[in-house]
């Protein structure tokens, strides 16, 4: 369980938190409110430093260092 925290601490923590509000909110809501929310969320996400240093670290082929930011 240490390990599976360090891991994840290594993760972009604000869509880690988005992915969960989703999945938590996808078992009462309609399809169509889902996806609404899905699209607002990932419209956020990638205006995020994370999403930058995600993308800079992919074509600099190095790991990330995301920052919950």
């Amino acid at each position: 369980s240490w390990q599976l925290a360090v891991t994840l601490s290594q993760m972009p923590t604000r869509a880690l938190a988005w992915t969960k509000e989703l999945l938590n909110a996808s078992a009462n809501q309609t399809l169509e409110a889902q996806l609404h929310m899905e699209q607002e969320l990932q419209t956020a996400a990638g205006q995020t430093h994370d999403y930058e240093e995600g993308v800079q670290a992919f074509l600099e082929k190095r790991k990330p260092v995301f920052k919950g930011e």
